[in-house]
């Protein structure tokens, strides 16, 4: 599985920026979809993510300004982000969550490579 990560670069604050990421295969297939972000000498931190059911939630402290949402036909997942803040800044990672059965059942998880936003001040 492929994740395709897109849509990153400058902003000023206040802005808006979407992000998308495709997928090289059905997206309806995942047990869940998510974005994280991370910056600089940060950890990895969740954004928002959205069921296979279509249940989305965004981070408590993103509410308000982040929305997620997705495109079965285009198997592609989105990032909204608008109101856009310098602490923003960070490298955003797609992530799908697959639960795959061989003699176990397992959840597996993909990661895309990431994509640069920048929010100047």
């Amino acid at each position: 599985v492929q994740l395709q990560a897109s849509g990153g670069g400058l902003v000023q604050a206040g802005g808006s920026m979407n992000l998308s990421c495709a997928a090289s295969r059905r997206i309806f297939s995942f047990k869940s979809m998510s974005w994280y972000r991370q910056a600089l000498w940060k950890e990895r931190e969740s954004v928002a993510g959205i069921t296979n059911g279509g249940a989305a939630n965004v981070a408590d402290s993103l509410k308000g300004r982040f929305t997620i949402s997705r495109d079965i036909a285009k198997n592609t997942l989105y990032l909204q982000m608008k109101n856009l803040k310098p602490e923003d800044t960070a490298v955003y990672y797609c992530h799908a969550d697959e639960v795959v059965v061989t003699t176990t059942i397992q959840t597996v998880g993909y990661w895309g490579q990431g994509t640069q936003v920048t929010v100047s001040s």
